[in-house]
């Protein structure tokens, strides 16, 4: 059964073992720079790579924001639009676990040297991934700077 590379451009680790060479772009198993082109909520962000030549999504490790439709969704996402959206950023890539469940590459965002990750945690918007699953979950009421 073929790959579905529209729908799901990174391959798993699991998957590159079959469908390496079938993929029509380069996957990503390294660090790299992109442009922040847009910011769908307060943990996940669409990238510009000259590497690629379509945009795609990323997904914050190790943090967790609230669903747009939950309290400081729309807050998360506000604050980090603010932050991010035009921007160039590193994308660090931990190689054992690049994709998650959903297709999405998994990453460190890091703009200007700083963890933008942990910024949002020191500012109240999001919480730790780690957090998250012992249930402490912060729903952020914080207005966006």
């Amino acid at each position: 059964m073929p790959h579905d590379f529209q729908s799901f451009p990174e391959l798993t680790n699991t998957q590159m073992d079959f469908y390496y060479l079938q993929s029509p772009h380069k996957q990503i198993t390294e660090n790299f720079t992109a442009k922040v082109v847009k910011v769908h909520d307060g943990d996940t962000i669409t990238v510009r790579w000259s590497e690629r030549d379509f945009d795609f999504p990323i997904r914050f490790i190790n943090i967790a924001a609230p669903e747009m439709n939950e309290n400081g969704g729309h807050e998360s996402q506000q604050w980090l639009e603010q932050r991010l959206l035009g921007q160039t950023v590193d994308v660090v890539i931990t190689p054992e676990n690049r994709v998650e469940k959903w297709g999405r590459l998994l990453g460190n965002i890091i703009q200007n040297g700083f963890d933008v990750g942990e910024e949002q945690i020191i500012q109240g918007f999001v919480t730790s991934w780690e957090q998250r699953k012992q249930g402490k979950i912060i729903n952020p009421i914080k207005p966006p700077k």
